[in-house]
């Protein structure tokens, strides 16, 4: 199964679930994870359901192609990972 890891920045405003997940695309993975937790949805969706510009998804090594229908696809042993970026000065 593929699976999901949400790093620490994240965590500071929501339970932030590690999950394992048959899903074949990014969105479906991030649904899973939504699943388990509404509230993440906020954090790492915008209102039209597309990745929020500060956060950055990477799966087995390589940034998410695209940020929109979050299509990529996820293979049964993918490791994805969803940073929230720092900003601030």
């Amino acid at each position: 199964m593929a699976r999901l890891i949400f790093t620490q920045q994240l965590a500071r405003f929501t339970a932030v679930p590690q999950v394992d997940t048959v899903a074949p695309t990014l969105r479906a993975g991030l649904e899973s994870a939504f699943a388990a937790n509404p509230l993440l949805r906020g954090y790492v969706l915008d209102e039209q359901g597309h990745l929020r510009e500060n956060v950055v998804v990477f799966i087995d090594g390589r940034r998410c192609a695209e940020r929109v229908l979050l299509a990529d696809a996820l293979a049964p042993d993918s490791t994805v990972y969803i940073l929230q970026a720092l900003s601030g000065g």
